[in-house]
């Protein structure tokens, strides 16, 4: 969990020195983007800055700065620019996002396209990619050589989200490449970022640049899990709202596989319209009882193990303790 002097963190930080560190270079990170979303008109700063001002965790930024910490000039200019760099494409995706799901909502607020329009949210975003390149070009042409890749995995993970597996293709495995590339690519960028400008050896580097992709993926994953497990709203959302909406997720993918006679009732009704709250409800009670949670539950456990495994390249201390106890959190979320 984190300490008292940095509760704003969303990454478990039991290290009270680095925790303040870190805070401190954020609060530094959240001024420089207030910055980058203003444009040169009162307008185009408004709905540039309209998701960024509604808060969030602030997760990939963080990690940049964490990653930093591995090497020896964590606090570089160059570190909170890439800090900066991964917020702006994370946000800019996410008004892409609320276009493509409809979304009226997003942290509680009104989307872009419903308090504007569509045109004015994709828009918004693309100026948004606009400022991350223009960040990412003064970092250098390797910096923007892994942007333009990350960028491609990102927008071909929200592609292959549009579309069915092909008629020989594994859906699960065409779902693990949509989430890798939606969700891990990012995450793996900031990883790779932070231990790039923050001087660390290319073991290092290329040990974090696979620690973000797995986690970032299993993260994902873990929301799958809470989305059919849950309760209660309190995940952040109603419980099952995946299912109804006809969204295909881990368990959900894992339980089509099921061949066992006594699960006839369950195919019948993921392959039905579950808007029906009656058959809604019993769709989710019987997937909540389905061996496919544990099999799901297991295959995030799985994914973080390795994921910690890649940090055996870092001294032992407290950067180290506070990956591994990320990883953690990722899978303890989905239990």
């Amino acid at each position: 969990m984190t300490t008292s002097s940095a509760p704003s963190l969303a990454l478990p930080v039991d290290d009270e020195e680095l925790a303040q560190r870190l805070a401190e270079r954020l609060r530094t990170v959240e001024v420089m983007l207030a910055g980058h979303c203003q444009g040169r008109t009162e307008f185009v700063s408004r709905a540039a800055s309209h998701l960024m001002a509604s808060g969030g965790k602030r997760f990939r930024p963080l990690l940049v700065l964490l990653a930093a910490e591995t090497g020896p000039t964590p606090a570089a200019d160059e570190v909170l620019v890439a800090a900066c760099v991964v917020e702006l494409t994370h946000v800019a995706s996410l008004y892409h996002d609320d276009v493509m799901d409809e979304a009226a909502l997003r942290r509680g607020a009104d989307t872009a396209n419903a308090r504007w329009d569509n045109h004015v949210a994709i828009l918004t975003g693309d100026f948004l990619f606009g400022r991350s390149s223009e960040l990412t070009a003064d970092l250098g042409p390797e910096a923007v050589r892994i942007q333009a890749q990350t960028f491609c995995r990102l927008v071909e993970g929200q592609i292959l989200e549009t579309v069915k597996p092909a008629p020989d293709e594994d859906p699960l495995a065409h779902y693990l490449e949509v989430v890798a590339g939606k969700t891990g690519s990012l995450i793996s960028t900031s990883a790779r970022y932070g231990a790039m400008f923050g001087g660390a050896s290319t073991e290092v580097q290329e040990a974090l640049t696979a620690y973000g992709d797995i986690v970032g993926s299993a993260f994902q994953l873990s929301d799958d899990i809470l989305d059919i497990a849950s309760e209660s709203d309190e995940s952040g959302k109603t419980p099952g709202t995946d299912l109804r909406e006809g969204v295909p997720t881990l368990p959900v993918l894992m339980a089509l596989g099921s061949t066992d006679p006594a699960d006839a009732r369950l195919l019948e009704l993921l392959a039905a319209d579950l808007t029906d709250d009656d058959l809604h409800a019993e769709a989710l009670d019987l997937l909540r009882k389905h061996p496919a949670m544990d099999q799901a539950r297991s295959y995030v456990l799985a994914q973080t193990e390795t994921a910690k495994a890649l940090l055996s390249v870092l001294e032992p201390g407290s950067v180290r303790t506070a990956l591994e106890a990320f990883a953690d959190l990722v899978a303890t979320r989905s239990t």
